[in-house]
């Protein structure tokens, strides 16, 4: 449940991309159109508002051994998906979330944004102390962001209608279990109730 949300909040939205923003348990159109109204509503609360893609080649983990490899693992792979990455329009953020002069956009090669990205940095010099999460896999981007985020010490919102998952068990172990002990879950609407007026 939203209790609160800070006077400095920003919206974080992760991976909310041509290539991951697909093949989810709940509607993608329907969490795009949710994360696009807290968008929207952020901005006009003249509060920040977070866009992350994520682009996996050359990241350190993708060469390393997993059972379930969710990035090319060798360098041949590697070299393939640089070329066809933007061919495809992988990185490329959805059409329903609008980009403005004023978002700050993260390239992360992580599921964490915080990792080796400027976005912490950016963030304390805007004095942010929470942040509103919402994306797609919510057991993998956002929760891996998370659980960044709580380390450093933000006060976190997760908005359950704007993020969704490629597995619905995933989806229900992030919100049920790992979410509730590091933030507060609720609605947009919910969240949209909670901003700040006159920042």
């Amino acid at each position: 449940m939203i209790t609160e949300i800070d006077k400095n909040t920003a919206l974080v939205l992760i991976d909310l991309q041509k290539g991951i923003a697909k093949d989810t348990v709940h509607p993608v159109k329907d969490v795009l159109a949710k994360a696009a109204i807290l968008a929207n509503a952020f901005r006009l609360a003249g509060l920040p508002v977070v866009i992350v893609h994520v682009n996996p080649v050359g990241a350190d983990w993708a060469k390393a051994r997993v059972e379930k490899p969710s990035a090319p693992q060798n360098t041949v792979l590697q070299t393939i998906a640089k070329v066809a990455m933007p061919i495809t329009g992988f990185t490329d953020i959805v059409p329903e979330i609008i980009i403005k002069p004023s978002d700050i956009l993260i390239e992360k090669k992580t599921w964490n944004a915080f990792f080796n990205t400027s976005l912490h940095e950016q963030l304390q010099k805007l004095k942010v102390t929470g942040i509103v999460l919402g994306g797609i896999s919510t057991s993998v981007g956002v929760e891996g962001t998370a659980r960044a985020a709580s380390e450093l010490g933000y006060n976190i919102s997760f908005a359950s209608d704007a993020t969704s998952d490629k597995i619905l068990e995933a989806y229900n172990h992030s919100m049920t279990n790992i979410f509730p002990r590091i933030g507060e879950i609720g609605t947009t609407q919910d969240i949209i109730s909670h901003l700040p007026v006159g920042k």
